[in-house]
């Protein structure tokens, strides 16, 4: 969930581009956002990614099953541009048109990511908890035809 929807209930095409981000992650990792478990915190997996790869060491976060099956450099790429999709403002994200040649275009250049959201997850859990209370209420009448 983007911090944006999470936070102040505002949902747009930059929230998509964060989930498609997550999933990427997700899929690269072979790890849920949430199955993260690190000795010295605990990790949302947006955070864990984000921290290895300030580190340099984005290496330790692709699945094992992966290595064997795709380059490195693909798999490198795949993680930058998940981390670009997660950073904490939306404005900050590509667009999805973007990702597409990102992923695309091998020689398309790609931003150093900055600040990620929810990068433990404390923070994933006190967000939301700390959001007002919205509710939305919508009405739809469906008609459904039977031919004779």
């Amino acid at each position: 969930m983007s911090p944006e929807y999470a936070m102040r209930g505002k949902f747009s095409e930059k929230s998509d581009v964060y989930s498609f981000g997550v999933l990427m992650l997700e899929i690269v990792s072979g790890q849920k956002n949430n199955g993260i478990d690190h000795p010295e915190r605990a990790l949302s997996l947006v955070g864990y990614a984000w921290e290895l790869w300030r580190e340099g060491r984005g290496l330790q976060l692709i699945d094992s099953t992966l290595v064997e099956s795709h380059s490195q450099h693909q798999i490198l790429r795949c993680i930058h541009v998940g981390l670009l999709c997660v950073q904490e403002l939306a404005m900050d994200r590509p667009t999805m048109s973007d990702v597409i040649s990102m992923l695309a275009n091998e020689t398309w250049p790609l931003p150093i990511p900055k600040h990620v959201a929810y990068s433990t997850k404390r923070n994933l859990v006190e967000e939301s908890s700390h959001k007002e209370e919205e509710s939305c209420s919508t009405s739809m009448t469906i008609t459904e035809m039977d031919p004779r």
